[in-house]
């Protein structure tokens, strides 16, 4: 699918896209564009990350614990509710009681990924995470972290011996299947995330698409008939904004809980 870019992009590349240019061709990278070195999924995932570090900072000396605003509470829902299906909840749950120094890492990726797949709600702006790209390094992200934790946990060699399995006889077999099984949650994160984003926008636009060519068609023949039917293709974007919301929010949760369950994984006890 053929994506164009957002105005913010336009405006990023006009100001940076020769210096950028410059520096990666110093590197000897070329990007796909060179009118635009700063595709658009870096500037929406930048914007991203600027949002919500903006937003952390007007909400901080906000909180209080006395009376909390509604923006609180709801920030608070996302970290632990009634659910259970929040961010210190989902480590409890799989992590033990050890699970809470995870959470500023864990978070802070579940943030980013919830924000970045709404952000495209807003016209003016697309998701980053329709681009393998973001899934991608977010992935890789939660990859090195909980390996990182599982070493620290129980010393490199200690961790790296649980590979093998436990029967050592067996060791030859069990140890390379264990590490590609490992390595392949890297590409199950990825995938799944980028391809139920991209689908669901792919969706939105082609459905939209299917109904703009008719309409126009029908007005021309009867401008009542075509007005009706140009009614209820405007209230379409609606239901498929309502869709895409349901998806983005999915999708952040299940980014959410497969961390927190190779975390559990990783640095449990009887490792």
């Amino acid at each position: 699918m053929e994506h164009h870019n957002t105005w913010l992009t336009e405006l990023v590349n006009k100001w940076l896209g020769g210096a950028v240019l410059a520096l990666l061709e110093t590197l000897g990278i070329h990007p796909h564009d060179p009118a635009y070195p700063i595709p658009e999924y870096v500037v929406m995932g930048a914007l991203v990350v600027l949002l919500l570090m903006a937003f952390s900072m007007w909400l901080k000396p906000r909180l209080s614990v006395e009376r909390p605003g509604a923006i609180q509470q709801i920030v608070e829902a996302l970290i632990t509710n009634p659910t259970r299906f929040a961010i210190r909840d989902l480590l409890d749950d799989n992590t033990g009681h050890h699970g809470r120094k995870y959470l500023a890492m864990v978070g802070t990726v579940a943030l980013f990924i919830l924000a970045a797949n709404l952000i495209s709600v807003l016209p003016a702006f697309s998701s980053p995470t329709i681009h393998p790209s973001v899934p991608l390094g977010c992935a890789l992200l939660t990859f090195v972290h909980f390996n990182a934790m599982g070493m620290k946990a129980h010393g490199v060699g200690a961790y790296l011996k649980h590979f093998a399995g436990p029967v050592w006889w067996m060791s030859w077999l069990i140890f390379p299947v264990e590490i590609i099984s490992t390595s392949a949650r890297i590409l199950s994160l990825t995938v799944r995330l980028w391809a139920n984003m991209f689908s669901s926008e792919l969706i939105y636009f082609s459905i939209l698409g299917l109904f703009l060519a008719p309409t126009a068609s029908l007005w021309d023949k009867n401008p009542l008939f075509g007005a009706g039917v140009g009614i209820f293709t405007a209230t379409l974007p609606v239901v498929f904004i309502g869709l895409h919301i349901f998806v983005a929010v999915v999708q952040a949760l299940v980014f959410t809980i497969l961390p927190t369950v190779y975390l559990g994984l990783a640095t449990a006890e009887e490792h």
